[in-house]
């Protein structure tokens, strides 16, 4: 890795999430958060552009953290970086003794360098252990998902985290060739699922093993219920003025974001009410019509950014507390 990882990692919508966050970053010694760190383009970028800015960097891969600390060693205490999973946001601020921040950024999904390590087993295209564990110091890895879920299971996230049409089919045969041979290699398993789909189906879509990578990547890493509590949590420490900005990559991340921002955009009040209380105001404003999504030319340069829809919201108001 002398060229080192980051040489020729693009990240994703880079110059539009620093204009959306901008209007908050003004301030000296504000704080933004970069909840998925990766190899740091984006936190770099973001300590670059705002130069009285302190960054607070969480990621849950270790080796992601080891590679963006050499890479952010230079702007020495303005970026703290730590390891964590990004629904404990909240808490790793707490630990920091910081109460508020005004910007944070999620780059949601695997990372660049996590597609690129061929033994993390994430890519579909080359033969690798079946891991897929962002953080290979904990959790269960695709291999044992694959070994010990029961059909119910392994169909139901084929379906629910792969939008898999063929999940019954494609667990059938998990199940079947488990009992043959236990699975440990990816290549074993692109062949099996391409030989499970009809052919008719295999000829559009790209690699038809490309959903149950999805579906074991998200059951591993448990990315949607890490997701549920992540934004959540992250907007109730974004102070009044703060903005968000969501990049998500498959439809289950993204309605889920769509879903809190407008939740928190609406008022609550019954309808009909002259005069809407403040507590039944709105406390978010969306800051993007719909998803936006990457430019030919980004996608040109950087085919990651194909499927990426960016969301992004400002806190206007302040949470009214009960009781």
């Amino acid at each position: 890795m002398s060229s080192g990882p980051e040489a020729k990692h693009v990240p994703v919508m880079l110059q539009r999430c620093l204009d959306v966050l901008a209007p908050a970053l003004t301030a000296p010694g504000a704080v933004v958060v970069d909840a998925t760190l990766g190899l740091g383009g984006h936190s770099e970028a973001l300590l670059r552009t705002f130069p009285e800015a302190r960054l607070v960097a969480v990621d849950r891969d270790p080796a992601a953290l080891r590679l963006a600390g050499e890479r952010l060693a230079p702007f020495g205490e303005r970026a703290t970086l730590v390891h964590a999973v990004y629904d404990e946001i909240p808490q790793v601020l707490a630990d920091l003794g910081i109460p508020a921040i005004e910007a944070a950024l999620f780059d949601l999904g695997v990372s660049s360098m996590q597609l690129d390590e061929a033994d993390r087993g994430f890519a579909y295209a080359q033969d690798a252990p079946l891991d897929m564990r962002m953080d290979q110091t904990t959790g269960i890895s695709a291999a044992e998902v694959l070994n010990t879920y029961s059909h119910g299971d392994l169909a139901r996230i084929l379906k629910v985290y792969g939008e898999e049409r063929f999940a019954g089919k494609i667990a059938s045969v998990i199940l079947r060739e488990r009992e043959r041979e236990p699975f440990s290699n990816s290549a074993r398993l692109v062949e099996l699922v391409r030989n499970a789909i009809p052919a008719a189906t295999r000829r559009t879509g790209g690699n038809p093993a490309k959903r149950t990578f999805q579906a074991l990547r998200i059951e591993v890493n448990g990315e949607l219920s890490v997701l549920e509590r992540a934004i959540p949590g992250a907007l109730d420490v974004l102070a009044v003025g703060g903005r968000m900005a969501v990049m998500s990559y498959h439809s289950l991340e993204d309605r889920l974001v769509k879903q809190v921002f407008a939740a928190g955009a609406t008022a609550t009040a019954p309808p009909g009410l002259p005069v809407v209380p403040e507590e039944h105001q709105p406390r978010l404003k969306l800051l993007t019509r719909g998803a936006e999504q990457a430019t030919e030319q980004e996608i040109a340069e950087n085919r990651r950014a194909t499927p990426v829809r960016l969301r992004a919201v400002e806190r206007i108001r302040a949470s009214v507390r009960q009781g």
